[in-house]
Order: structure tokens, then C-alpha cells, then sequence
């Protein structure tokens, strides 16, 4: 007869024993795992939320319809959404093709590719905003190319939503390489058994089954962009956007005239990932 494995006797649950430990140790273990895991994430929380709630407690409403009632800051945050929707715009048609051919094709310096599109994320943005001078500004490559038609990027709006797409591209590029990566390739394969050409296949098959991801990647981008300063501010500091005017005021004038300004850029943002999240989140299921 073989005796009796002593290590998993009266084990019910099918979880491994905790060795070495005695019967209330393990499940003084089994308390604490789970209060350490909300302890971290309720520090979390707490370091990303306190910053938010003091300026939304220490802000009043007056102050803020006031501020709204400026006419730099209304010029200012229309400046602000519409270049970010621009660029966010221009990096649909140029990021969601290669986000496709990245998620789908191996081809030599696809790594390379991939690093360079990633760079802005980790690049201090004050050197991007040097980097895109070299390039946009008046006696850059693409500045004095594109200035005898009337372009001009230095302080002029071009030059913002250049300064945008270059630090928020990654976001887009990314999430829509992932979302279609996740697609799979099979049906598009059916598609084209069917006679439908590869174009069409990835209007009608890749793209829709991968619209969530795209659209979350759009949407992070144009969040990213609209909270954009260091590169904005050095090739083009006028006309000033909601980041800009924020920095002014508070070099000018102190903590309590930023204030305002910051808080109603927040709004904006959180509104944005408010609807985000909704718009995104899954219909149909039951708690997980």
C-alpha cells in the first residue's frame, strides 16, 4: 500500500498549501494578500486624484464662469481642441495604415519602425520642440520649402498641430496596431477567397472588427495632444493654446489665476474619457 500524501490531505480547495506555514498563518496570509493589493491601489488612486480634487474643491464656479467669459481663453481652447482634432485627424490617415501593415506584415527594419514611432513618447518634449524647429521653422528643411506657399508653422497654427501629432501619434499607431493584431487574419482570408480585393477586405473585415481599438487610439491621441506644452511653445508659442496660456498665467500672475484655466482644460479631458469609457465599454455581458 502507498501511504497517504500528508501534504495535500484535507486540501478541499485545490489550491497549493502554503508550506511551512501553520493552519492560522495561512489564513492570516489569505487576509493580507488581499488588503495589501487595495492598499496599493487605493494609493494610487489617491496620488492621481487628490491633485484633481484640490483644484476642483479650491476652484470656485464664479471664478471659472469668469474666466470661460475671457475672450483669450475661449480663443484659446478652441485653438487648443480643433488643432488637436486636426492633427488627430491627419494621424488617422497616415497611423491606421501603418498600424495595419505593422500588426500584419514582417519586412526588414520593422523594429526600427517601430522604435521610431514609439521615440516621441520617451523624448523630453523640449527637444522635440527643438527637433521640429530644426525642421518647420523659418530656416528649417521643410520651413523654407513650404513658405513661398504660404505655410508657415513658427507661432502659426501648422506649427502647433505639427508640435501635437509628433508626441501623440505613438498613442494611436499603438492601441490600432494591437486592436488589429487581435483581428483574426483568417477572415480576411475568407474574404478574399470570396473574390473581394485586399483593400476591401480591410475596409470590410479588419477595420470594423478593430474599430474599438482605433477609435480609443484617436481619442488618446487628441487627449495627449491637447495637453501638449514643450514642443507647442518652442515652435509655436502664439496663437497660445489652454497649456500655454496655463503657464503664462501662472508666471504672471500667480497660482490662483492658473487656477481656473487648469480646471476647465481637466473638464475637457475628463468629460472626454468619460465618454470614451462608454462608448467602448462592452455590451452585453455579465460581471466578471
Amino acid at each position: 500500500m502507498t501511504r497517504p500524501d500528508t501534504t495535500t490531505a484535507g486540501n478541499t480547495t485545490g489550491a497549493p498549501p502554503e508550506r511551512g506555514l501553520a493552519a492560522p498563518e495561512r489564513r492570516r496570509a489569505r487576509r493580507l494578500f488581499p488588503a495589501a493589493l487595495g492598499i496599493a491601489g487605493v494609493a494610487l488612486v489617491a496620488l492621481v486624484a487628490l491633485p484633481v480634487l484640490a483644484i476642483v474643491l479650491g476652484t470656485s464656479p464664479g471664478s471659472v464662469g469668469a474666466t470661460l467669459g475671457e475672450h483669450d481663453v475661449r480663443w484659446s481652447l478652441w485653438v487648443t481642441v480643433i488643432s488637436a482634432l486636426m492633427a488627430t485627424g491627419v494621424g488617422l490617415l497616415l497611423g491606421v495604415p501603418l498600424a495595419y501593415v505593422l500588426a500584419r506584415r514582417r519586412f526588414p527594419g520593422k523594429r526600427l519602425v517601430e522604435g521610431l514611432i514609439d521615440l516621441p513618447v520617451v523624448l523630453p518634449h523640449t527637444a522635440a520642440g527643438v527637433a521640429l524647429l530644426v525642421v518647420y521653422g523659418h530656416d528649417g528643411i521643410l520651413g523654407r520649402l513650404l513658405a513661398p506657399l504660404g505655410i508657415t508653422f513658427t507661432d502659426a497654427m501648422p506649427g502647433i498641430v505639427v508640435a501635437m501629432m509628433f508626441v501623440s501619434v505613438p498613442f494611436l499607431v499603438d492601441m490600432a496596431k494591437e486592436a488589429f493584431a487581435a483581428v483574426d487574419e483568417r477572415y480576411e482570408l475568407v474574404a478574399r477567397t470570396l473574390g473581394v480585393s485586399q483593400a476591401m477586405a480591410f475596409w470590410r473585415v479588419a477595420l470594423p472588427l478593430a474599430w474599438r481599438g482605433v477609435v480609443a487610439g484617436a481619442v488618446m491621441m487628441w487627449a495627449r495632444g491637447i495637453s501638449e506644452f514643450g514642443a507647442v511653445v518652442i515652435l509655436a508659442y502664439n496663437p497660445k493654446i489652454i497649456p500655454t496660456l496655463v503657464y503664462e498665467r501662472y508666471e504672471g500672475y500667480g497660482l490662483k489665476a492658473a487656477e481656473p484655466v487648469a480646471l476647465i482644460i481637466i473638464i475637457v479631458a475628463l468629460v472626454v474619457f468619460v465618454a470614451l469609457r462608454t462608448l467602448l465599454a462592452p455590451r452585453g455581458r455579465g460581471r466578471e
